[in-house]
């Protein structure tokens, strides 16, 4: 969900300090206030962001809930449940800590001991742009199995099984884990002391920590290893995902619109239980086209602004300042967060089969049985394997 900048714009400028020989050292210490504009931090992550986190947790979870029941599980619905656990896991990390620093205005002072040091760089940036690059590809998933089961039907049987999906989520969890992994690598944390100059400590001696590069990340060169990091996550994590949603979405909206016409002439001959499984299988398209688009519209900003940073780190060219950079951060950050309540608001507007399953299991509290093969009312099947949902 964030990018991270180069280790000299990503801690604060050098203090100059001294230490016990009264000699001058230079410290690189990891301060908070200095990695994101304190005036737009506060207000977003500190008040904002936690009724957002709350609000994501629990719609993500109801989705999960909803998604779990035997009768709901279908190739689509476990793509759309690991998507849920994905966003969820998404905000449920940086959000304690962002509530610490911001809320309770921790941000202002060095971080310290190491571990904690440690823990804020997993917790709000490692971990979450894990999951959230596995969210991406899930979402190229999704997008991928509907064209299948709309555009290439008699595939479907064969590539869109519950077997093949499980596994193709469980290889996207360990590929964006692995592309993760030199980032829980790359930094050292070090335990320092420095004579502190701003609020209560000022004028005192104040334990802190010292950021540095890993002895490998230098073997191997900074510039190769974060050239090589950033533009793979450009190309792979960004750019190219938003790419493939956008021609797929695009395929999409053609076959449907198809349908619709093929639908009309099914009504004009009276062909109603034909057109009923037409209806069906529209109303999942427009559901998951809409789930991609609001998806697109908080990711492309985020691959707009990893762009830039890779052009201004890689040849020097000023775009846009880094400040205001950080501001857009703050918000794409805040945007894309904001979007996860809106997919369960999208599955119970145009889901039929969500909103019984919602409020058999909620409202009356216990989820009904899985009706007979016959009844066709709750269950579309597109050629193969149920789909998610269906609207009439």
């Amino acid at each position: 969900m964030e990018f991270r900048l180069d280790i000299e714009d990503y801690i604060n400028e050098t203090d100059y300090q001294w230490d016990g020989n009264n000699e001058t050292v230079c410290h690189n210490l990891l301060i908070i206030s200095r990695l994101y504009p304190p005036d737009l931090a506060v207000p977003l992550y500190g008040y904002a962001m936690p009724f957002l986190f709350v609000t994501t947790a629990i719609t993500n979870l109801l989705v999960v809930a909803v998604l779990w029941q035997r009768h709901m599980r279908s190739p689509t619905n476990a793509i759309l449940l690991a998507m849920a656990l994905a966003d969820t896991f998404t905000v449920c990390f940086p959000e304690p800590y962002f509530f610490y620093m911001y809320a309770l205005n921790n941000y202002k002072e060095p971080l310290y001991p190491t571990a904690a040091c440690y823990t804020w760089l997993f917790f709000h940036e490692t971990i979450p742009n894990l999951f959230h690059t596995a969210s991406i590809w899930l979402t190229v998933m999704l997008a991928g199995q509907r064209y299948i089961y709309v555009c290439h039907a008699p595939l479907a049987r064969t590539w869109c099984t519950i077997f093949r999906v499980h596994v193709a989520i469980a290889v996207i969890f360990s590929l964006a884990l692995f592309h993760q992994m030199p980032r829980f690598l790359d930094t050292v944390y070090d335990p320092v002391q420095v004579v502190w100059d701003e609020g209560e400590q000022a004028g005192h001696c104040v334990d802190a920590c010292h950021v540095r590069y890993a002895d490998w990340v230098q073997i191997v060169s900074l510039d190769i290893y974060y050239s090589i990091y950033f533009w793979f996550r450009v190309l792979f994590v960004h750019m190219g995902p938003c790419t493939i949603l956008v021609v797929l979405n695009g395929l999409l909206f053609n076959a449907m619109r198809n349908a619709q016409k093929r639908r009309a002439q099914l009504l004009q001959e009276n062909r109603k239980s034909e057109c009923k499984k037409l209806r069906d299988s529209n109303s999942t398209t427009i559901m998951l086209i809409c789930v991609i688009m609001v998806f697109l519209v908080t990711e492309i900003p985020l691959a707009i602004i990893t762009l830039l940073h890779i052009i201004q780190t890689q040849w020097n060219i000023v775009i846009i300042n880094y400040r205001l950079l950080y501001y857009y951060l703050i918000y794409s950050n805040s945007f894309i967060i904001f979007s996860y309540p809106v997919n369960f608001a999208i599955y119970c507007g145009m889901s039929r089969q969500f909103r019984e399953t919602f409020r058999e299991l909620f409202v009356r509290g216990s989820a009904f049985t899985r009706p007979p093969d016959g009844d066709s009312s709750r269950y579309s099947m597109v050629n193969g394997p149920r789909t998610c949902v269906t609207e009439s």
